[in-house]
């Protein structure tokens, strides 16, 4: 397999920094690499297979669908992504769906759904500016990059977009200070930080910024490209926040491996989005919406309670121990500051046959939802006998 590795590095993009391995099949939270090596997996190819690989229910409902119609334009019905709207809307509170490819189709659907929300308010594009927070992420297109609040991604692809102002995570008064300053529609956040280092947000401080928004006529955006479908342990971040946010983005472990992404319209802002504002070719496939459903249907209370569970689990094994510093996150999305550098820990885990990622200098831990507590604690002990080295 070594030809593969030399064809990527000859005909694809050097756009990844890969890790020395080529992976070939997995089952749940097992991966397999071309020298058949085991490896407990903690990223879930960055918390898209919520369910593992190859997990048979939802294989099934995607070869269903792949026999009868892979695509069609969205200029016509098809029922895989009306179903799919439909349980989305009745789990989540909100009241309309536009589906997308990925979250940062997500995000820009969100974007340009506040403004729009503005415009037919105003007569005008006076009220467009968004607020966002230090250390969020929020995609890779340009106009997601300009919204994602940390300076290093506002460099080398400029001109931005416009339009975007940034506010201190964990200061209401920031963000309260920005909405006097500037014209705003809305404030975006992510309720736990994923690419800023797995932070998640205080409950008082998003409750000031939901009043703060109230107070000033803005809509609240919440980024649940990362935290949403089980990951936090409830089936989107905000609900354990106590508020219903006006927007709401997600995509990554949606479509549970095939590209999905999804943009849930609130009340106020159900009917902002009207024939000919926005489009995809590929939004609300057929296949991923069929697969998606499968998913969002199986997250259920108990497996909620299982990812809380084994969260704990996790946090108790490292808390406190040996070369960790502090833990962070919500859920089975979970951040671990080490003395010794990220990097360092991932790749000598990836050796021992643990597969972790990084964020903003910490480890990160974003595992199937279904990984067993035995698979969980194996790959832990690894992970904390590395770190401790």
């Amino acid at each position: 397999m070594e030809n593969i590795k030399e064809l990527d590095r000859e005909y694809i993009a050097n756009t990844y920094a890969r890790a020395d391995v080529l992976f070939t099949s997995g089952q749940g939270a097992q991966i397999f690499d071309d020298q058949g090596k085991s490896y407990i997996d903690l990223g879930a190819g960055i918390a898209v297979n919520i369910f593992g690989c190859a997990d048979e229910g939802w294989r099934n409902a995607v070869v269903e669908q792949l026999s009868k119609l892979q695509h069609m334009s969205n200029l016509y019905y098809t029922e895989p992504c009306v179903k799919l709207a439909k349980l989305l809307c009745e789990r989540s509170g909100m009241k309309r769906v536009f589906f997308g490819n990925s979250g940062a189709e997500a995000n820009e659907c969100a974007i340009k759904t506040a403004r729009k929300w503005a415009f037919d308010k105003y007569g005008d594009e006076s009220y467009s500016t968004i607020i966002t927070l230090k250390g969020s992420f929020h995609g890779r297109t340009i106009t997601t990059l300009s919204a994602t609040g940390q300076e290093e991604f506002h460099t080398k692809f400029g001109p931005f977009t416009p339009g975007f102002v940034y506010a201190s995570a964990q200061d209401a008064a920031d963000v309260e200070r920005l909405a006097k300053e500037h014209k705003c529609c809305a404030v975006m956040m992510e309720l736990c930080q994923g690419e800023g280092g797995v932070n998640a947000l205080e409950r008082e401080y998003v409750n000031q910024v939901v009043e703060i928004a109230e107070k000033y006529g803005m809509l609240t955006i919440v980024d649940e490209v990362q935290t949403g479908n089980g990951r936090t342990g409830t089936l989107y971040a905000y609900m354990q926040y106590g508020f219903t946010p006006d927007i709401v983005s997600t995509a990554k472990g949606l479509g549970g491996g095939l590209p999905l992404g999804a943009c849930l319209l609130g009340e106020r802002v159900q009917d902002t989005l009207d024939a000919g504002s926005h489009g995809s070719t590929f939004g609300g496939n057929p296949v991923a919406c069929a697969g998606a459903y499968n998913i969002i249907s199986r997250i259920d209370d108990k497996l909620l309670e299982d990812v809380r569970k084994k969260s704990a689990i996790a946090r108790r094994e490292l808390e406190g121990s040996k070369g960790i510093k502090s833990v962070s996150g919500l859920g089975l999305m979970i951040g671990i500051e080490c003395e010794k550098p990220a990097g360092e820990v991932v790749s000598e885990a990836l050796k021992r046959g643990v597969i972790a990622l990084t964020a903003h200098g910490k480890v990160r831990l974003v595992p199937p939802l279904t990984i067993t507590e035995e698979q969980l604690t194996r790959a832990i002990t690894i992970l904390k006998e590395v770190i401790a080295e």
